[in-house]
């Protein structure tokens, strides 16, 4: 797709949080969206600019961050147009982030479709990711708020769930053509859905397998940008308003002046809770299932299904600098020069940075956020 070809699809990479759970690589001033968690030679962020290239050409991608990393991504994604990084003052969560985005682009380009893709995840089948992302943006145009439900190969607790119902083909009411917007295409796999979970207990989440009606949430959110603000109106009206005056201001000379006055109150609330959940249950969301080996890189036990197994040990680095015995699928991470030796310590976490170093194993990877909270206490320089 050439840059003188209007985009398939806007895309917007909302690219924050610091990954708590993977300290000590990941931290408040190198947060995991740019780190090369995978050995690619791209940083997480690069690598999801590169698979939707094919969706958006070079000029259909819009990245929000925070003013703190707005040098870092500049750095990374030099072909980023000039207004295609809007900074954040101060992180609001995902609805604010996404609306901002979906309202500038409004302004910009009209009722374009738009989709929402977290930088810091790892998607394995690029192609199947673009099927799933074509699918969803043919059924978007017909008015829906459409989601990419992941296949849940295991009953995992650190995910939210889609329930999916009807195939959308089924439904007499399916992308009904409207004055806004034609009638949507065939869509062979995508199905209304029922409701969304929280992360559920273990007993929960192998029940909702069982049931083959389940997939997991990934975050991804694909809609005409008019649509998504219009259901963002009627659910948080006046986090709507604040979001509009600013997208009114920002290719205007009075942004500062309007973000510093107005982004301050607006709602920290997430995409699911403000739109999802209550679309969903007025019969508006569509979810198009798909196996694409996504990842989102929660935690070391997750990075370590990423990293290739050599003699028995995972390094993501230098293996030079790794010497294992008796530890297999441990994962180890070398960074500060010096020789890490693992003996004995099967499934063990190593990770070993100029300034800290984390022991812990794949089973407990979990719980690594809970040492960053005590880190806060006294220790703010190390996060």
């Amino acid at each position: 797709m050439s840059d003188d070809v209007a985009p398939y699809l806007h895309a917007i990479i909302p690219a924050g949080g610091a990954g708590t759970r993977l300290w000590p690589l990941s931290r408040r001033s190198a947060p995991k969206f740019l780190l090369d968690l995978t050995g690619s030679g791209r940083s997480l962020l690069q690598q999801t600019v590169d698979r939707l290239r094919a969706l958006t050409g070079d000029a259909g991608v819009t990245v929000v961050t925070g003013v703190a990393h707005a040098d870092a991504v500049r750095a990374q994604l030099p072909g980023l147009g000039e207004g295609d990084l809007l900074t954040e003052p101060s992180p609001r969560d995902s609805m604010a982030a996404i609306g901002l985005a979906a309202a500038v682009l409004a302004r910009r380009h009209g009722d374009v479709v738009v989709g929402s893709f977290a930088a810091d995840h790892v998607v394995r089948d690029a192609a199947a990711f673009e099927a799933a992302v074509r699918e969803a943006v043919d059924v978007a145009r017909g008015g829906y708020v459409v989601t990419i439900g992941i296949e849940a190969d295991h009953p995992s607790t650190a995910f939210g769930y889609i329930r999916a119902g009807e195939l959308l083909a089924d439904a007499a009411d399916v992308a009904a053509p409207t004055a806004a917007a034609p009638a949507a295409p065939a869509a062979p796999t995508a199905r209304r859905v029922l409701g969304f979970t929280e992360k559920p207990d273990a007993a929960t989440a192998a029940a909702y397998l069982a049931t083959g009606e389940y997939r997991w949430n990934a975050g991804m959110f694909v809609a005409r940008a008019q649509v998504l603000l219009d259901h963002l109106a009627e659910q948080r009206p006046e986090l709507h308003a604040g979001l509009l005056e600013i997208a009114a201001a920002w290719d205007t000379p009075d942004r500062r002046e309007v973000l510093e006055r107005v982004w301050p109150g607006v709602e920290k609330v997430a995409i699911d809770h403000a739109i999802a959940e209550p679309v969903a249950a007025k019969g508006g969301v569509a979810v198009v299932p798909a196996a694409m080996g996504w990842n989102d890189v929660g935690d070391f036990a997750s990075l370590a299904t990423l990293v290739p197994a050599g003699d028995g040990v995972r390094v993501l680095g230098d293996a030079a600098e790794v010497l294992a015995v008796g530890a297999d699928g441990a994962l180890v991470v070398p960074g500060s020069g010096r020789t890490v030796a693992v003996v004995g310590l099967p499934d063990a976490v190593v990770v070993d940075t100029p300034d800290a170093l984390l022991v812990t194993t794949r089973a407990h990877a979990q719980r690594v956020k809970e040492a960053v909270d005590r880190l806060r206490d006294g220790h703010e320089s190390l996060l």
